[in-house]
């Protein structure tokens, strides 16, 4: 069965191997389409949508003309979703500029541009950008979202860690447009900074998702009784998760 993803959360960490990516173009009905071709130790052919457009992974052993005929032989589906994923991005994307808003923690705040150099601080609950007259407001904006992201972070793993009865991992974040975090004993936790814009409750679920593969690298039965133990929603936060991950902004 051909696997179609255009988000895939969570995935637990594989084996290095040795891949190849390149950008390749495809004529489908009366477009050219560029992609992204990764190829490497896998069962199969996959494809992948998001904002970067389209991504299609294969195993090494396939040609690039079966790769494209596998594309070709659903070329209305990527079409389709190409276009409504540059429409959805389109709509989501927040330029950061005085008076925009914001979501943090699942509230709306204010973002306020003043003049500095190039500097952020929280005003309340308001986002300060001290800009200069060519700063980059987004980049600043981004650089305060990663700092508040990595204080809670680190706050909500200690905590899940203790109930697990482990020593908290070391933290990183990440910029993935694919995935929520990963975790392992050797790597430490990354967790996707956009996570700071969700409800605490969604970010303490991812948490608790992590660090339950430091006892089950799977998602076995086993696994997800590592998790009810340590966050017993978690059906509920799943299904709120995917739901709000095509509206999560981009900055």
């Amino acid at each position: 069965m051909m696997l179609f993803e255009q988000l895939s959360l969570f995935r637990a960490p594989e084996a290095k191997v040795t891949n190849t990516e390149r950008t390749k173009h495809l004529q489908l009905g009366p477009r050219i389409v560029a992609y992204t071709l990764k190829q490497g130790r896998r069962r199969r052919l996959s494809m992948t949508i998001d904002e970067r457009g389209l991504t299609v992974g294969a195993p090494l052993s396939i040609t690039v003309r079966e790769i494209e005929a596998f594309v070709a032989s659903h070329s209305a589906w990527v079409q389709k979703k190409l276009d409504e994923y540059a429409g959805s991005h389109a709509r989501r994307h927040l330029t950061m500029k005085d008076g925009a808003c914001l979501p943090l923690l699942g509230m709306e705040i204010a973002v306020r541009v003043v003049s500095g150099a190039n500097r952020v601080r929280w005003d309340g609950v308001d986002l300060v950008l001290e800009a200069r007259p060519d700063a980059d407001c987004d980049a600043l904006a981004r650089r305060a979202l990663k700092l508040r992201a990595q204080a809670l972070f680190a706050e909500r793993i200690a905590f899940y860690a203790q109930r697990l009865g482990r020593p908290a991992p070391r933290l990183g974040l990440s910029s993935a447009r694919t995935r929520w975090g990963s975790c392992s004993e050797k790597s430490g936790i990354r967790l996707n900074w956009r996570l700071i814009h969700l409800p605490l409750f969604l970010i303490d679920y991812v948490v608790a998702h992590e660090l339950a593969h430091l006892v089950e690298m799977n998602h076995s039965p086993r696994f997800w009784l590592v998790v009810e133990g340590l966050y017993p929603d978690w059906r509920e936060a799943r299904r709120e998760l995917k739901a709000r991950a095509a509206a999560m902004p981009v900055i």
